[in-house]
């Protein structure tokens, strides 16, 4: 190659070999191929704005790496790519824009697909699929009606949070101290009719197949609380001259014996039943009418603030030693944890603590440290007092011995319970599935018959939500008025819509068999295909979407649908990309990059390479422009190298020792998704080489190219072709490091007296044991220390260091 014949054009370049890529299907994924199968998945975009900023893209390059690598090494790649079109984010930005739903998602989905081909992502186009395409929506609706089906899709009228911005329902899940996540708007409590999935009939399941998954810790702790198990006991406390009892659920039933007051949730069905006895009835409802309209993540999080009103003239005995205790109703107690009461042991709950003090409530300690004194509350475990005959048992004993006791009168048993709710399903939206259901007068709810799925939405001028409660469906009679599937007699469609986590919950199911008209998905493809080996995306779906699919994915194993119990083996969460400000990227900040700017001036490899190189993959890191003309000066220097070096016939055994050196590192890197350091290596190994240019061959610059390919695709096949190959680069195998290549020929032994490092010394990395310790007794420094005193003790750690004690 001929430094002087071109100049590395990446405006040229790029365009050419993506085109190329198309021609042959280089991405294209076949099914059962022979190969070892990698299912390598990135979440999919909202295709909710006029397109993707520079922040996108450092997941979708990381995961290309992989992909990339992978084919190289000889596995059969699924990695394609959709789009998540449904919902709140896409319909937001219709209304924002003035356009139809369908035609501005359409337009978006458009330009970022250009965006991701611009930015050479590998995806298996031919597997692209659009939750919003009428054959998507059939199987999601597909997997409601089984849900009906099996009693696990209800209707229920409940107080749901209600977002009077976006004018719909939002799941717990989709409220963020307070706030609605997607606009920003506070939230409030509004009774609405709502489809409701029972997700908690799988909460045990949710929580116990976390076990064996690679995700984050983060993450994996993330789901088990959100989740929520705890097990204790249910505890029955009868009310004075009352025929009524209240069910408190507790996971100490040891502190029984402390407990000195009551507290009901606000909704909780015996304040409105004691309504006439409460003497401070007044006081009471004002309370619970404020306290309704507050978040439940805004009730329990105020510590330090609890309020709350006592029910005067109702008195709860506690059932282990017929003591009177106060029952108060206050706002962090929520009515759908447990039972929606609480027993107060304040001696022992620094929240009850901190109630008793306020109100001034007696506190009585039942627990005290098995060694030492305890300040109260005193929350930890250890011997009971004042107890009665349970004194001097430990606390963990006293747990199940406690139970027993009370169970033979039948005032409690062991039970188990769960912070997860069921899943609050419909949107009064017009940017969603349809549920497929319909309301007969005569039959009640009936499904849609499945061979009149999909059943479409019908095309609207007006598509703005209501905020009445009621979808923009509704109005229209003449999609609402139908036929009752069972009887034939009139009936009305269901009007409410399915959120956006709808098709997603799935979506990675239908890659696997796009076209299938006959099912969800061929049993043969999914059972290849299933569990996704890698699957990369961001940190803030770390309960939403990560629940719900694991969840649809459950059902469908025990419908015989898939064969995984989980769908996601590994999951990776990237860190945000920062605007140059350090603020997050947003249009209203003005601070955003756009990546097609980038590539105009610098070129896609180099977008891939700084999005890569700019720090740890799972850690958010700022943009900066200048260290983007970085990556391009590197990219500049390899194309040189090439150009220089091309003609050298061989290679010196230094240079080939960097160069496996390298391709070890690289591997290495690429598993474990530390591209920021693999991309370091490459910058030391090409300074290496340009010091000793006479020294670098022609296969060196091939194993360099090779290795790099992932990272920078498009260069690197400009690149084969000019070192004399027609192939393209990723038909090519992953080259494998000399494990001898890879030795060090010299270590650096560290050398410490009484554990302290006092010199360090240069020797043979395969040095024996008293070789080592003779020359660490020979440094100069080493003498110096010990001088005339005894060695004890000798100790060698091959490799490392050698400790002298004296």
């Amino acid at each position: 190659m001929d430094k002087n014949n071109s100049e590395y054009q990446p405006q040229i370049i790029e365009p050419k070999w993506q085109k190329r890529w198309e021609e042959i299907n280089a991405d294209v994924a076949p099914d059962f191929s022979g190969k070892p199968k990698f299912y390598n998945l990135d979440m999919f975009p909202y295709p909710s704005g006029a397109g993707l900023h520079v922040g996108h893209f450092k997941g979708y390059a990381a995961n290309d790496v992989v992909a990339r690598q992978k084919r190289m090494a000889g596995f059969n790649v699924l990695h394609p790519m959709g789009w998540d079109a449904f919902g709140l984010p896409a319909e937001n930005y219709a209304i924002k824009t003035g356009i139809q739903p369908e035609i501005s998602t359409n337009k978006n989905i458009e330009n970022i697909k250009r965006q991701m081909k611009m930015a050479g992502l590998s995806y298996d186009w031919s597997r692209e699929i659009n939750t919003t395409d009428s054959e998507y929506c059939k199987w999601t609706q597909w997997i409601f009606l089984k849900l009906f089906e099996k009693g696990l899709a209800y209707e229920s009228e409940l107080p749901i949070n209600w977002c009077p911005s976006c004018k719909t329902g939002l799941a717990n899940e989709e409220v963020a101290g307070g706030l609605c996540e997607r606009c920003g708007a506070k939230a409030e409590k509004k009774n609405l009719r709502q489809w409701v999935l029972k997700i908690t009939a799988y909460a045990d399941r949710l929580l116990a197949d976390l076990e064996g998954l690679d995700w984050p810790e983060k993450i994996i702790e993330m789901q088990k609380n959100w989740i929520g198990k705890s097990e204790g006991a249910e505890i029955k406390f009868k009310i004075k001259n009352f025929d009524s009892e209240i069910n408190v659920f507790t996971t100490r039933p040891d502190t029984l014996f402390g407990c000195t007051y009551i507290v009901l949730a606000p909704e909780h069905s015996l304040v409105a039943q004691l309504q006439e006895k409460i003497a401070n009835s007044q006081e009471v409802e004002k309370y619970v009418a404020v306290a309704k309209q507050k978040m439940d993540l805004e009730r329990i999080s105020e510590v330090k603030d609890k309020t709350g009103v006592c029910l005067e003239g109702i008195v709860a005995i506690n059932p282990t030693n017929g003591r009177e205790v106060s029952v108060w109703v206050a706002d962090y107690v929520l009515v759908n944890y447990g039972t929606g009461a609480i027993m107060a042991v304040p001696a022992h709950d620094a929240r009850d603590f901190d109630f008793a003090k306020k109100y001034d409530l007696e506190i009585i300690g039942v627990i005290k440290p098995r060694e030492g004194d305890s300040q109260l509350p005193y929350e930890g475990a250890g011997v009971l007092v004042n107890s009665d005959q349970f004194n001097g048992l430990d606390s963990l004993e006293a747990k199940t011995k406690i139970t027993e006791w009370l169970a033979l009168n039948s005032n409690a048993e062991k039970t188990v319970n769960f912070k997860l709710r069921d899943w609050v399903f419909s949107r009064q939206r017009y940017w969603g599935e349809p549920i497929p259901l319909v309301h007969c007068d005569k039959c009640g709810i009936v499904a849609v018959s499945e061979d009149q799925l999909p059943v479409r939405l019908p095309k609207v001028e007006k598509y703005q939500p209501t905020g009445t409660g009621e979808s923009p469906l509704a109005a229209i009679d003449e999609w609402v008025n139908t036929a009752c599937p069972k009887c034939g007699g009139k009936a009305k469609r269901e009007t409410n819509t399915m959120p956006q986590w709808a098709g997603s919950s799935w979506y990675y199911l239908r890659y696997i068999d796009p076209q299938n008209g006959n099912s969800l998905v061929a049993k043969d493809k999914e059972k290849h295909w299933m569990p996704v080996d890698l699957y990369v995306g961001g940190a803030e779906h770390a309960v939403l979407h990560l629940l719900y699919a694991r969840f649809w994915h459950k059902f469908l194993f025990d419908l015989g649908v898939v064969s995984t119990k989980e769908p996601f083996q590994k999951l990776r969460s990237i860190g945000i990309v920062l605007a140059e400000d350090g603020q997050k990227m947003s249009k209203s900040r003005g601070n955003v990059v756009n990546p097609d700017d980038i590539v105009k001036e610098y070129g896609a490899d180099t977008l891939r390479v700084y999005e890569l190189f700019m720090g740890p993959f799972d850690q958010a890191i700022a943009w900066s422009t200048d260290a983007v003309r970085g990556s391009r000066k590197f990219l500049g220097r390899i194309w040189n190298l090439v150009a220089d070096c091309a003609k050298n016939e061989k290679s010196s055994d230094e240079i080939l020792r960097h160069a496996h050196k390298l391709n070890q590192k690289v591997a290495s890197d690429i598993e474990q998704l530390k591209f920021n350091t693999a991309i370091a290596a490459f910058m030391e190994f090409l300074n290496f080489a340009e010091d000793n240019k006479n020294e670098v061959g022609k296969d060196i610059l091939e194993r360099m190219v090779l290795l790099l390919a992932p990272f920078a695709p498009h260069i690197c096949e400009e690149l084969w072709q000019k070192l004399g190959y027609n192939e393209s680069v990723f038909l090519q195998s992953w080259p494998k490091p000399d494990g001898e290549m890879t030795k060090e020929k010299e270590i650096e032994l560290i050398v410490q007296i009484n554990g302290k490092m006092r010199d360090k010394i240069k020797v043979s990395a395969d040095i024996a044991k008293q070789e080592a310790i003779a020359l660490a007794k020979s440094s100069e420094i080493v003498q110096k220390w010990i001088g005339n005193k005894p060695i004890k003790k000798e100790v060698y750690i091959k490799g490392r260091l050698v400790n002298f004690v004296i």
